[in-house]
């Protein structure tokens, strides 16, 4: 999967803020993380996951990080050209086709990225690890695999019809 220059278009969204809380002898010292899906809709989308002391930096890492790690996704009209598997570490998303109407049927983890990615149809299953950081990189995960007919009959050497 090829790496794609950043959209000036693109949109994102904050998926998730932690909060985390580390005890010293100083006392208690919090920092947040920022999970942040970015994307134009149009077959390109990043997630980026940013830790600062506050809310903003921890976000602006977060994006920063989403737009160098974008990348191009097939699409077959408003939907995925076939069924497939994303799995990262614990979790497991199932991504398959849907026609025209059905809208996106998808958890809040997986719906950004889908959103994002420019899906307009599709059916999921999350298995598994429901945390949002491994859902929506399991989901991307997935959206990577995707294969046209045009590019599998290339790596074939072969013409698909």
């Amino acid at each position: 999967m090829a790496r794609f220059e950043d959209p000036k278009n693109a949109e994102e969204t904050v998926v998730k803020i932690n909060r985390c809380t580390t005890v010293t002898k100083g006392g208690k010292s919090m920092s947040f993380s920022a999970l942040v899906v970015v994307g134009d809709k149009k077959g390109n989308v990043g997630i980026g996951f940013g830790k600062a002391r506050e809310v903003p930096n921890a976000v602006n890492k977060a994006v920063k990080e989403a737009r160098k790690q974008m990348v191009k996704i097939p699409l077959k009209g408003d939907s995925i050209p076939h069924e497939v598997w994303g799995r990262y570490k614990a979790a497991s998303v199932y991504l398959r086709p849907a026609c025209s109407g059905t809208g996106i049927k998808a958890g809040a983890s997986a719906r950004a990225v889908i959103e994002f990615a420019g899906i307009k149809n599709i059916l999921t299953k999350c298995y598994g690890n429901r945390n949002p950081l491994n859902v929506t990189k399991a989901t991307l995960m997935g959206l990577k695999a995707l294969r046209t007919k045009e590019a599998v009959g290339e790596l074939r050497g072969v013409k698909i019809e």
